[in-house]
């Protein structure tokens, strides 16, 4: 999993730039994209907090 998540945020943050869709989605794809990649002391909360979700979304 950790190696598609920062992949698929790529490929969103390719597309939004390339049809020149700048805003709110963009930019927290965009940081997300560089947390994940970056292996900062951020990225590991922000990794659980992305499984947590992924993982409550058959719950809801």
């Amino acid at each position: 999993m950790a190696l598609t998540i920062p992949l698929l945020l790529g490929i969103a943050l390719f597309l939004m730039l390339r049809a020149h869709i700048l805003g709110w989605g963009s930019a927290a794809v965009a940081v997300l994209f560089g947390f994940f990649l970056a292996s900062t002391g951020a990225a590991e909360p922000i990794n659980q907090l992305t499984t947590a979700l992924i993982d409550a979304i058959p719950d809801l």
